[in-house]
């Protein structure tokens, strides 16, 4: 069973080393210094636990598998960034995640980016009900965000 755990400024540490070991394997195959979660300081972690978000643990069998953070702007939401740990991947926590954050903050006005080549991701939010908004941006020469909306 797979649940959302709400974390607050004192998980910023936590949150910080599994985001940045989450994203290590991205950021080693893209070379993305500007946007990767791999490199944010440990305060934009802080910042982003008090800033008004909603950032979650994802919890499966009582232990972290990854998290996911929410950011509400009048009646749009904003899934960046979710995450799961490499060994718990492949066991579909990202999509119940997804769909618990959709039943606490409803299931309209969604928005988020992802990374155009890594197909799994495009995937699964196509599998929830996402849509390309048509946006593409060139990140450098291996990368691409593309931009999804769920309305």
């Amino acid at each position: 069973m797979t649940e959302l755990k709400r974390a607050g400024a004192q998980d910023a540490q936590i949150i910080w080393q599994m985001q940045r070991e989450a994203f290590s394997e991205l950021f080693e195959k893209y070379q993305d210094y500007e946007t990767s979660p791999a490199t944010e300081k440990l305060e934009r972690t802080q910042q982003r636990l008090t800033d008004g978000s909603f950032f979650y643990y994802i919890i499966a069998d009582g232990e972290k598998v990854g998290a996911i953070r929410i950011v509400q702007q009048d009646n749009c939401k904003r899934l960046s960034p979710i995450f799961i740990m490499k060994q718990h991947r492949g066991k579909k926590y990202a999509q119940a995640a997804i769909k618990l954050a959709m039943q606490i903050h409803g299931e309209h006005n969604w928005e988020l980016e992802t990374i155009l080549q890594e197909n799994e991701n495009c995937h699964l939010y196509e599998k929830l009900g996402f849509i390309r908004t048509g946006r593409i941006d060139r990140i450098n020469e291996r990368m691409d965000l593309v931009y999804y909306k769920k309305d």
